[in-house]
């Protein structure tokens, strides 16, 4: 089952929206996407060619925005169920 079938990023300015409506600082973004640094999440907002954010990680951006605790848990739960580590 393809959870997403056609899939068009937000643009840099509506990442850079979002950042200033949550007040966070670049790291933050960057812990709520899921990657390395401030200057990996940067790649998606700005430069020359800024990269196209991924589905997969708006998706896991946009869980950790609307889902509860709860909700979050159980996806947890189910990811260590199929066999991931998960500290």
């Amino acid at each position: 089952m393809r959870l997403i079938n056609d899939y068009s990023p937000p643009t840099t300015d509506d990442l850079t929206n979002l950042k200033e409506t949550l007040g966070y600082t670049g790291n933050q973004m960057a812990d709520l996407a899921g990657v390395a640094s401030n200057s990996q999440w940067r790649k998606y907002t700005g430069g020359e060619s800024p990269r196209a954010i991924s589905p997969h990680i708006l998706f896991y951006m946009a869980a950790q925005l609307s889902l509860s605790e709860d909700e979050l848990t159980r996806v947890l739960k189910k990811m260590q169920e199929i066999g991931a580590e998960i500290k």
